[in-house]
């Protein structure tokens, strides 16, 4: 997966999806509710600081924040737990992944590198997307947000979630913004410049936090947990786990982001992968953590 990803954007010595992004720092406050579906620590007590990263996705340092490629954006959060047991969460700004697997995606990638300037048409990357209605579909649906701030999150995976009383339910994470959602026309989005994201999101956290709302979303019967390319319907229940408040850049932003890992696999108490997508991510993000260092 990792040399798909290099395949597709070149290996520049650093994250190889979602390379170019921006930190905050913050807290996280806990919903009394999300004690009703799991029994993980971090939402039974008090503020836990956390450190975000939102991003875009391509895995190019340099990648314009106007261009097509920066959808769908992302968002990821580590909550520092007391017990040094961090919990990390990874979403994108897509409800749905591109592929329903990771060796598909990496076909996806491998197609997308092979199609540079000067490849006769169809290119492998439009045989790929053509004979492939549903990435057609997400390629299509992609939005752009006015700011990182106003737009939700979608966790890709789903997670088996099991309370103090050993009932268990299989979740997504969805992350819904209090300053509201506002995406971008093509042509506002084309005049916004190349930095455009990045700008605004200091500009913004020097006035006011940023705030999240982290929620669940509960599968109901005949939902697919194992295919993240298939969204669950609207109308499934959601329940809130808790709030982000983010307010102030790293002290030292370029360590800050060299040494910051995900793994959003990590099993915790209450809390496991469903989706084996979640695996894999967790076996790939060590290979180009340590690529980049």
């Amino acid at each position: 997966m990792v040399n798909a990803l290099h395949t597709a954007f070149g290996d520049h010595h650093a994250r190889a999806v979602h390379t170019k992004g921006v930190m905050l720092e913050g807290t996280f406050n806990p919903a009394p509710e999300a004690r009703t579906v799991t029994k993980e620590p971090i939402f039974a007590g008090d503020s836990l600081p956390v450190i975000a990263r939102f991003s875009l996705f391509a895995g190019v340092p340099d990648l314009p924040d106007n261009a097509d490629g920066a959808s769908p954006a992302g968002f990821a959060v580590k909550i520092k737990a007391p017990d040094g047991d961090d919990f990390d969460i990874e979403c994108n700004q897509h409800n749905g992944f591109i592929t329903a697997t990771f060796d598909e995606f990496a076909a996806f990638l491998r197609a997308v590198g092979a199609s540079g300037p000067g490849v006769p048409h169809p290119t492998p990357v439009e045989t790929f997307v053509g004979s492939r209605p549903g990435v057609k579909a997400f390629l299509d649906s992609r939005t752009y947000p006015a700011s990182y701030a106003q737009a939700t999150y979608f966790g890709i995976n789903a997670l088996k979630f099991t309370n103090a009383r050993g009932e268990s339910v299989y979740v997504r994470y969805r992350m819904v913004p209090r300053a509201k959602e506002h995406y971008l026309t093509p042509a506002e989005r084309k005049a916004q410049s190349g930095s455009y994201l990045q700008d605004e999101l200091a500009q913004r956290v020097a006035k006011e936090p940023v705030v999240f709302d982290w929620y669940v979303q509960i599968a109901g019967k005949g939902d697919k947990v194992e295919d993240p390319s298939i969204p669950w319907p609207d109308s499934r229940k959601l329940v809130k786990l808790g709030t982000f408040t983010l307010s102030r850049p790293p002290a030292d932003p370029e360590t800050a982001q060299r040494q910051l890992l995900f793994l959003p696999g990590q099993p915790h108490p209450g809390v496991e992968a469903a989706d084996p997508m979640l695996i894999m991510r967790n076996t790939a993000y060590p290979i180009s953590f340590g690529q980049r260092q």
